[in-house]
């Protein structure tokens, strides 16, 4: 019986040269239902990959199914074909040769059909470009269309196409785009407008886009606002990104609370650009941030520490400053911030994910550097866990030498001496690194010094552990040379130490302790001695150098035992060629002392050159380093630890300028009332351009239909202004429907009047706390009665209204909405008119009837 093999050596395999079609390949069988590349790719329900390796006459194949994909009727069917021909241009598969079908394809109501289409056409936009200009009038079309979300892609598409021949058909549908009614429209414009600054700058600049974008800050939709300040950065960022004054600054953190935590990341950028007016109004600020720090996003919470930092630093007192002598320093300020953000960041620390709190935990080391102290009651947040990925118990160990004090230190120190064992060696050296720093830094408090020497010379008789050990004689080392009062306490293991330590550094360390405590040790010149006569099959020049180095400093507390084995050594040092600074260090020292007629001369020299005077070791001295951290404090710098110019080419870093200039924060501006958010000084008509190299903008026109330019970017045609209701009240009132006034001008008149002519009207009742400001304001500006400025706190909103009467009388108001219970209360001050108070007293109550009608409270 014999075994036949299958396939049989005589038979084709199919699929070969001479064997049978491939299925589903050119003259083959058809495929199975739910397919064969050839087929309709998958049926409903069916788990295919569309990413399976083409064969050949697929594409004909897909042109085929595009050509009945008209009078196609299945859906499903129709997107499974399409998604095969994305499937095929995402492996690299040329499927340019479909772009007619795909055309065609275009027309259609399914949203998911139209959207991989339009992905079709950019993708073969560069390589294409002829090809592309084909599906052109199909996108202006489409920009027109009656579906926001078929506008915003076709849109999206146009602009993605990146060609030059393509901005006369742009220019005009993202114009349009602008002045959508849809935020998705807006906002996918506004990221259009960026593709064409890259693609023509000239072109951009001649449409004056630049101005446009700074008109849309005060879009309604929080998410174009976002858009806008995105591009307005990278537009503007060879001079610093988007030019910022008090109003911008303002306008856009008094709407905070309605950005998405994207949308807030961004406003708060640029907060350490902006420079406050004066003292107060960074602390009005720092108030209004102050919530975000309770937000569980980590990236938010970190950009409000760079904010308030910022801040601290721009109104914070410095040295020759001639304010007050109560007015707070930047060191001061800067405590205060640090301990303000404490809990929140280490809370996040402990909670976030391994790659967030290594972050995390960098940014928490910069700010133990800057405020020494803070955080030190939190150690045992530091502590390693068992489950902490290797980076993470690292960053620990580093940060623990820098918490300690002379009430943690005994515990954070126990703590070290339990990890320096740890099967990861690299953990069980930054332990004892971390330790020693400890002992060098005296923050330990009295005894540390000698308590981790002790446990530095218990690590030397860990001989199974030769890191460790070598890691101690190096600590030792650096301790000895900082302070050579603890040479009694480590002296006695050395030359027991030396007979096992193998690794180079280590070894260095123990030959340069026995010379330092020669005169402590008996044994330590013949310990050396026996170094010496093995001399040459040492290979590290490290060890040589400490051993000529240690021999001569031992030569001189007892010359008779060492003067013969200093000669031979002296002999193979000079004739070593291995090492040009070991072969020089070693004929200085014998021309020294064989030319010196005194050896205490000697001595004097060589000992000085191994003491230690200065107070820290010169590569440890990274002041300037940490100081140009703080300045890029949320950035990449603090995680590599470096200067943008390391790790970023020169033409690509943003220069860090801040903004308005003409801040100077000895000149404090005058605030309305400190418990409002917004600062009235804001209202002065300031141009969002002023002193930063973009075009003025033109002065603002007035208010159309009783609304004010709260941020002076002038208005766009205005709108006829709707007919107040007529009631029998109000009309006895005439107040005029457009009206501006500045900021500067409310001040003056409200000052004018005194608070004891005001006019006030307490406890009006309201069915319930309006929804938000704007709200109140459209309503009160349908009636005439215009708002200065507005601002929402934890428990009520307010309000600076104005109103004139047709005979000139101004009517200033301030209206406070509390929100429980829900009541209304006014105090109003009439400016000019009618000095007859009978008279004014009735048009007051006037105003008042108006008030509440216009906010339905009658």
């Amino acid at each position: 019986t014999t075994t036949m093999s299958y396939p049989p050596n005589n038979m084709p395999v199919p699929g070969g040269p001479s064997g049978m079609p491939v299925p589903g390949g050119p003259g083959g069988m058809p495929p199975p239902p739910g397919g064969g590349p050839g087929g309709v790719p998958g049926q409903p329900g069916q788990n295919d990959s569309y990413f399976t390796e083409s064969r050949k006459g697929e594409v004909n194949e897909l042109r085929q199914l595009l050509r009945t994909f008209g009078t196609e009727r299945d859906k499903q069917k129709k997107r499974d074909i399409m998604k095969k021909v994305i499937a095929y241009m995402t492996l690299g598969i040329d499927v340019s040769r479909l772009f007619t079908e795909m055309m065609l394809a275009i027309e259609t109501r399914d949203l998911v059909i139209k959207k991989m289409v339009y992905l079709f056409l950019c993708n073969y936009a560069d390589t294409h470009p002829d090809l592309a200009q084909m599906c052109t009038n199909t996108l202006v079309k489409d920009c027109g269309n009656e579906d926001p979300m078929v506008r915003g892609l076709a849109l999206r598409s146009l602009c993605s196409l990146r060609l030059p021949q393509m901005i006369e058909y742009t220019s005009e549908p993202l114009r349009r785009s602008l002045q959508d009614g849809h935020a998705y429209v807006r906002k996918t414009g506004v990221m259009g407008i960026l593709k064409m600054y890259h693609l023509n700058k000239e072109e951009f600049d001649k449409a004056a886009f630049n101005d446009i974008l700074y008109e849309m800050l005060r879009d309604p939709d929080p998410s174009v606002i976002t858009n806008c300040i995105f591009v307005l950065n990278e537009i503007q960022a060879e001079v610093g990104g988007m030019a910022l004054n008090r109003a911008v600054m303002l306008h856009l953190l008094n709407r905070i609370h309605e950005f998405s935590e994207f949308g807030i990341l961004a406003v708060l950028d640029l907060i350490p650009r902006y420079i406050p007016a004066n003292d107060e109004e960074g602390f009005q600020i720092m108030n209004l941030l102050d919530p975000v720090l309770k937000t569980a996003n980590a990236g938010a919470v970190v950009a409000t520490i760079r904010a308030f930092l910022s801040i601290a630093t721009a109104i914070g007192k410095r040295p020759g400053d001639d304010r007050d002598d109560d007015s707070p320093s930047v060191e001061d300020l800067s405590k205060q911030v640090v301990t303000r953000i404490k809990a929140p960041l280490v809370t996040l620390i402990a909670s976030g994910s391994s790659e967030l709190s290594y972050v995390l935990l960098k940014y928490a080391d910069q700010l133990i550097d800057l405020c020494p102290g803070i955080f030190d009651d939190e150690y045992r947040q530091f502590y390693v866990k068992y489950s902490d990925p290797t980076h993470i118990k690292h960053s620990k160990i580093r940060l623990l030498a820098k918490l300690a004090n002379p009430n943690t230190a005994p515990d954070i120190v126990a703590e070290l001496g339990e990890l320096v064992t740890d099967a990861d060696e690299t953990l069980g050296r930054i332990a004892v690194r971390s330790m020693v720093n400890i002992a060098l830094n005296g923050s330990g408090g009295e005894g540390a010094l000698e308590s981790i020497g002790r446990r530095l010379v218990e690590m030397l008789d860990l001989q199974g552990i030769s890191h460790v050990t070598s890691e101690a004689a190096t600590a030792l080392a650096a301790l000895v040379r900082r302070n050579e009062s603890i040479k009694p306490v480590i002296s006695a293991p050395l030359p027991r130490a030396l007979k096992y330590i193998t690794e180079p550094a280590g070894k260095s360390s123990i030959i340069f302790l026995l010379g330092e405590c020669g005169e402590d040790i008996t044994e330590a010149p013949y310990a050396l001695e026996k170094v010496i006569d093995s001399y040459d099959n040492i290979e590290s020049a490290s060890v040589k150098t400490a051993l000529l180095s240690a021999t001569v400093n031992l030569f001189f507390s007892r010359p008779p035992e060492v003067q013969h084995m200093l000669g031979r050594l002296l002999k193979k040092a000079t004739e070593d060629m291995s090492s040009q600074d070991l072969h020089d260090r070693a004929l200085f020292y014998y021309r020294l002392l064989r030319s010196s007629p005194d050896p205490t001369v000697a001595k004097s020299i060589i000992s000085k050159s191994m003491a230690m005077t200065a107070s820290q070791f010169a590569e440890e001295d990274d002041s300037e380093l940490r100081a140009a951290l703080m300045d890029e404090f949320n950035t990449l710098c603090t995680v590599y630890r470096c200067k943008p110019e390391n790790f970023i080419e020169e033409e690509n870093i943003v220069p860090f300028v801040k903004l308005p200039t003409e801040h100077p924060l000895a000149a404090a501006a005058p605030v309305v009332d400190q418990g409002v958010n917004t600062i009235t000084d804001q209202m002065n008509g300031a141009s969002l351009t002023d002193g930063y190299g973009a075009a003025p903008a033109p002065a603002p026109q007035p208010a159309p239909s009783g609304e004010v330019d709260l941020l002076g970017f002038g208005f766009d045609d205005p709108a006829p202004a709707p007919a107040p209701p007529a009631t029998n009240v109000i009309q006895s009132l005439s107040l005029k429907t457009s009206l501006s006034l500045s900021g500067e001008d409310y001040q003056s008149k409200w000052g004018s009047v005194p608070d004891s002519e005001a006019i006030v009207i307490s406890g009006l009742p309201m069915g319930s706390a309006p929804p938000s400001t704007d709200v109140v304001e459209g309503a009160l500006s349908a009636f005439s009665v215009f708002t200065m400025a507005s601002g929402e706190l934890p428990a009520e909103f307010k309000f600076f209204l104005y109103a004139q009467e047709d005979s000139g009388c101004y009517f200033l108001i301030q209206a406070v909405a509390l929100k429980q219970p829900s009541s209304l209360n006014l105090t109003i001050k009439p400016v000019g008119g009618d000095a007859d108070p009978n008279k004014r007293k009735e048009k007051i109550g006037q105003l008042v009837e108006l008030i509440k009608s216009a906010l339905g409270l009658c």
